[in-house]
């Protein structure tokens, strides 16, 4: 298959094998910017050598190949395997690969872990800013993709690895009382707005071509610490700016508060602060029940996120916890709850869109940089 070719194939619906004409195919066209955005977000990470030549794609199908293993996705582990067979590169340097192996078995198991020490780690084996973002996108996205194709193929009735079936607990979050510069540092999840810091610097505006800025101006990012680090890779963070908006920004569905409560949930399980302030106030304002919402947030660690909800929050509350674990245990009977309580396959394929884009948000803000108090 030659890029081109790649470029225009839906991987993910050939994946979860969704038939044309199907429901959930009808809600994906429905959902056409995040279906068309998801996929090149695929093409910027692994059918483009554009500002990551010095990532070689062996190394990025090698990487996402072991990522999809560990999140126990058969399909998707297949294809990045197949992909780097046809490739018939050369083997990456050993040294180089295992202190990337290292950075993506943290993002994917244990991100509230992360440090700026790390991220010194990676600059130590070689690893430039440019290449450490590009990475650190590449291991987001394909946990992302995992769940997404989890959620697709429960939608549509196909077989799924069984994960488990115990309810999914809140993690454990960083709770040191100072960021890596200093400054206060939230030690529990909160509503109040927060900033935050990089580990590694963000690219000056200067530095942007004038075209690139006006990509980040469009955005809103230029100003952003993290959007212009993010934009060391700029054409992946075009892609995946307009995933996000082509899940979170459309009408019809899933009600847009219920989309930010999978965020914010997504958010307690991976244990990132910063995010969940940001759409946990959403979710606080769309829904104007600051107390249930503060219940979630407030959650102890081991302890089960949906509890004190109502019927419908708990239910959807309890699958994007067990969307949002590694390796994600979402199941048929979480599907089957939510289609008792009136759930459409659009509203259905909203919830896993929500909840699996912060398996990608989450993944960045945790191991890239840290929030701080105002």
């Amino acid at each position: 298959m030659t890029v081109a070719q790649e470029q225009a194939t839906d991987l993910l619906a050939t994946l979860a094998e969704i038939e044309s004409g199907s429901t959930l195919a009808q809600a994906r066209e429905t959902r056409e910017a995040a279906t068309a955005h998801i996929q090149g977000s695929y093409n910027a990470l692994f059918n483009s050598n554009e500002l990551i030549a010095e990532f070689p794609l062996a190394d990025r199908l090698a990487i996402a190949q072991q990522i999809a293993r560990w999140h126990a996705d058969i399909q998707l582990g297949a294809h990045y395997a197949e992909r780097l067979h046809a490739l018939q590169a050369e083997s990456p340097s050993r040294s180089r690969l295992q202190s990337a192996l290292a950075h993506a078995e943290r993002l994917t198991f244990k991100p509230a872990n992360a440090t700026a020490e790390h991220l010194q780690q990676l600059e130590a084996a070689g690893w430039t800013p440019d290449a450490i973002v590009t990475l650190s996108q590449l291991v987001a996205f394909v946990s992302f993709q995992s769940r997404l194709l989890r959620g697709y193929r429960l939608i549509n009735g196909k077989s799924t690895l069984d994960n488990g079936t115990a309810t999914v607990g809140a993690a454990f979050w960083n709770t040191e009382p100072k960021t890596y510069s200093g400054q206060p540092a939230p030690t529990a999840f909160t509503q109040a707005e927060l900033g935050w810091e990089p580990w590694i610097a963000s690219k000056p505006l200067q530095d942007f071509t004038a075209e690139q800025q006006e990509i980040l101006a469009r955005f809103g990012h230029t100003d952003s610490d993290y959007f212009r680090l993010l934009g060391r890779n700029l054409p992946v963070l075009e892609q995946r700016t307009l995933t996000d908006k082509g899940i979170f920004f459309t009408s019809g569905g899933l009600p847009r508060k219920d989309r930010e409560l999978a965020a914010a949930v997504a958010s307690k399980i991976n244990g990132c602060i910063y995010c969940a302030s940001v759409h946990a106030r959403k979710a606080a304002q769309l829904s104007k029940d600051p107390d249930a919402v503060q219940r979630l947030l407030d959650t102890s660690p081991g302890d089960i996120l949906s509890v004190g909800q109502d019927a419908r929050w708990q239910a959807e509350i309890d699958f994007a916890a067990a969307l949002s674990a590694t390796p994600a245990t979402a199941n048929e009977k979480q599907i089957q709850s939510l289609r008792d309580l009136g759930l459409s396959d659009l509203e259905l394929l909203d919830l896993v869109q929500s909840t699996a884009f912060f398996a990608w948000a989450n993944r960045l803000m945790l191991t890239l940089g840290e929030p701080f108090e105002y």
